[in-house]
């Protein structure tokens, strides 16, 4: 993802009537940067409620020193500057968010599930509809976008320390010179250079190259015969087909719960002695450029599917290496899930 271009939108004259206290020149000004602008702070903070607490802050610390900007970087580039202040400043304040591996190791039985951990703790999806772009683009620069919002991408960023993301995303994925970013970060290129070395060798280790091809775009061969017979194993509780869709080290998530499984026999039992238990209805959805589904369940004397969680997979050489269930409300309410199904 380049860096902005410069100067973009200062020539229609929003900036001087933003610059004189018309908000709605204002807001428009910054419409073209939003989604981008949230996307970026989503990536650092692990979380799209936080991303949003972050691009609220950083249009209004914009608004507040509008009439300081001299246009002589890009407006984008300077309302980067902001946000990434203002997502240092949360990482600071926040605790890490977390994957269910970071958490705990994986259970070797099903009775117990634990209880829930509250709080902002959990590594949370991101829909793609709040990410994607809006019109079709280059396949390679799509690739690219998916790979730098894939879970497994940002659930790394999360490791480390708040200045390494900045330069990783500023370096790597918007595409700033050491110089720029130094700029943007106040700090000499010798330590943008430093901490990007470190944090590069802290994504490597926590999440090989391998993973963020692992997952094929919407259009890959097989994929759609795949996730069909996902559906059909899941909905008819057939452990059987589930098994044949697995990996030998496929893993299952579902934060807030702090219990997980990992490798396939785990997996078949949770299924077979848990999931399984119940009915269940599928929707297909995206988040994090990977493929998933709204599940509904039914509980006992219920004639209606509930919201039961947001699924989002992970696959490898035609198979599902991970299921990460996210059955927390919010995160189903901001999938778009109704709250119920006939």
């Amino acid at each position: 993802m380049p860096a902005p271009a410069a100067r973009p939108d200062l020539s229609t004259g929003y900036l001087a009537r933003a610059q004189a206290g018309d908000t709605a020149a204002f807001d428009r000004l910054v419409a073209p940067h939003r989604r981008a602008l949230h996307t970026h702070c989503y990536r650092l903070l692990g979380s799209p409620f936080d991303a949003d607490d972050a691009l609220q802050e950083t249009l209004l610390a914009a608004w507040r020193g509008l009439a300081g900007f001299e246009a002589r970087s890009a407006l984008g580039t300077w309302l980067y500057r902001i946000a990434t202040h203002v997502c240092l400043r949360l990482i600071a304040q926040r605790p890490q968010r977390l994957t269910s591996a970071d958490h705990a190791p994986p259970l070797q039985f099903t009775a117990e599930l634990g209880e829930p951990v509250a709080g902002p703790v959990w590594l949370e999806p991101l829909p793609d509809a709040e990410w994607a772009a809006a019109s079709p683009e280059d396949p390679a620069a799509a690739l690219q976008r998916r790979e730098h919002v894939a879970l497994a991408f940002v659930a790394a960023l999360q490791h480390l320390p708040g200045t390494q993301r900045a330069v990783l995303l500023l370096r790597e994925v918007l595409e700033y010179s050491a110089a720029e970013a130094a700029e943007l970060l106040g700090t000499s290129v010798a330590s943008v250079n430093s901490a990007l070395q470190r944090a590069q060798a802290t994504v490597r280790q926590r999440m090989p190259a391998a993973q963020l091809l692992q997952t094929p775009p919407p259009a890959a061969p097989g994929l759609e015969d795949l996730l069909a017979r996902f559906v059909v194993a899941w909905e008819r509780r057939d452990i059987a087909a589930m098994a044949g869709l697995l990996a030998e080290d496929a893993r299952f998530t579902m934060p807030p719960l702090p219990s997980w499984f990992s490798g396939r026999p785990m997996v078949l039992a949770f299924f077979a002695e848990r999931v399984f238990q119940t009915p269940w209805r599928l929707q297909p959805l995206h988040g994090n450029g990977q493929p998933g589904f709204a599940c509904f369940l039914q509980q006992a004397g219920d004639d209606r599917f509930r919201p039961g969680g947001v699924v989002l997979l992970r696959l490898r050489g035609g198979c599902i290496e991970s299921i990460d269930s996210f059955i927390d409300p919010t995160v189903c309410r901001r999938f778009g899930m109704p709250e119920e199904l006939e």
